[in-house]
């Protein structure tokens, strides 16, 4: 079990560090490219990622969890019925959101914060890689229904290939082509586009046990759906409100080289953030599988092994960061601004402190997902994706500048831990009837 659960997870954590990747893509070139007003306005437009990204992962995961459950309780139906649901669900999201990208950028870009010379750059971004909404949600779906479908390589492949290919386009668009921030949100929706060609080969050449069918859209499989998959839509959703959040307070304390400033750290705690998206998306099949058999002891193993290698995987990261700041930072300061590199290297410190603490939220926020136990999956991740990190933030704020808008991302983890601890006891224990399913 230990063979395949790190099998599964490393294979996922390479696929989630190249899905994050295009961002961390849009920022090098984008910011050693326009500058401090092109990084400033990326980052004020890569909030709406969080909404697309977790309304993809919501029906993604979601879909997926409750497809490998149905499966292995033999209830082949409405495994097939789960999939379908999602699919069409994504679909007319994707579509909702590309429609308003088109008609809304200018307004969207303005109250995201985009002012000045960050408005046009902004506007232009969002126009763009909205348009691209459904290769994104479809993109998450497809991926995640390959991995619990038994294809954990070809779902890293996709992920891996699309985020290769938007490096090379970054470049291309950037540089020789010389199309500015458009080039970047071109790069950035051909992704999804490239991920989706290759995990279609998964049912292209017969692999797939799950199939479209007909079905009703009734809402309450769509809310059993998004209860399942509600953990890694807040983390992915309200990184978005998060960021809204920050880059006001910034702007408001700092000015463009605050928000250019937030923009490095937040993009590089991105990628951090993926190491354990792809540690919860690796366990997930196997928990799930493990859950609808009704084998309790497997359950907890995976469980112990997850959070272990989070915990060690956050340690690491904070130490990352405290040695590593002022290299890290300069990556992105193609100008090299004195106090854009102050400013930079003071956050990624006390802004990493937070991920030892947040590898072993956001897992146990995975395991109550895989496990239905949507209810304490949803009050977790709500908490430290979402209404705790805002309150902490603003009161930070008020109470102590730009340091405590640095420090109240650990202080939120923190928070988040007890609660854990909580629900934790209070789900520990696995609902009778899957234990019941496995005769």
């Amino acid at each position: 079990m230990q063979r395949t659960f790190f099998k599964y997870v490393s294979l996922n954590i390479l696929g989630a560090l190249g899905l994050s990747g295009y961002i961390l893509a849009d920022t090098f070139f984008v910011a050693n490219r326009l500058g401090t007003d092109g990084l400033a306005a990326l980052n004020l437009a890569i909030s709406v990622f969080g909404l697309i990204n977790g309304l993809g992962m919501l029906l993604g995961i979601g879909g997926a969890t409750r497809y490998s459950i149905c499966r292995f309780q033999g209830d082949e139906a409405r495994a097939n019925r789960a999939f379908t649901r999602a699919v069409g669900c994504g679909a007319l999201l994707g579509l909702a959101l590309a429609l308003i990208g088109l008609l809304l950028a200018g307004p969207l870009a303005g109250m995201l914060g985009a002012e000045g010379a960050t408005l046009p750059m902004c506007t232009v971004y969002l126009r763009t890689a909205m348009l691209f909404a459904p290769c994104f949600i479809l993109n998450h779906i497809l991926i995640a229904f390959v991995r619990n479908d038994g294809n954990p390589k070809l779902a890293m492949a996709a992920m891996l290939t699309g985020s290769l290919a938007n490096i090379v386009l970054d470049y291309v668009f950037l540089y020789p082509l010389n199309l500015g921030i458009f080039g970047a949100a071109l790069a950035t929706g051909v992704a999804p586009v490239i991920g989706l060609t290759l995990s279609s080969l998964h049912i292209l050449t017969g692999r797939n046990r799950f199939r479209l069918c007909p079905c009703t859209p009734r809402p309450a499989a769509l809310a059993d759906l998004a209860g399942l998959g509600s953990a890694a839509f807040i983390n992915e959703c309200s990184s978005g409100v998060v960021l809204v959040v920050y880059n006001l307070l910034m702007m408001h304390l700092s000015g463009t080289i605050g928000v250019a400033a937030y923009g490095i750290v937040a993009n590089l705690a991105l990628m951090a953030l993926a190491l354990f998206t792809g540690i919860s998306q690796g366990c997930q099949p196997l928990l799930s599988q493990a859950y609808g058999r009704g084998e309790q002891q497997q359950v907890h193993l995976l469980s112990r092994l997850a959070l272990g290698t989070a915990g060690f995987s956050g340690c690491v990261l904070a130490i990352l960061a405290l040695v590593a700041a002022p290299g890290l930072t300069a990556l992105f300061n193609a100008d090299g601004g004195l106090q854009l590199q102050q400013m930079a290297e003071t956050g990624l410190r006390l802004y990493f402190l937070g991920f030892p603490l947040a590898g072993l939220n956001l897992i146990t926020a995975a395991l109550f997902g895989a496990t239905e136990r949507a209810r304490a999956c949803f009050l977790l991740s709500l908490f430290r994706g979402g209404i705790g990190i805002v309150l902490v933030v603003l009161l930070f704020a008020l109470l102590f500048g730009q340091i405590g808008v640095w420090l109240a991302f650990p202080a939120t983890e923190g928070l988040a831990l007890l609660l854990s601890l909580v629900l934790y006891r209070q789900n520990r224990a696995l609902p009778a009837q899957a234990v019941a399913s496995k005769s």
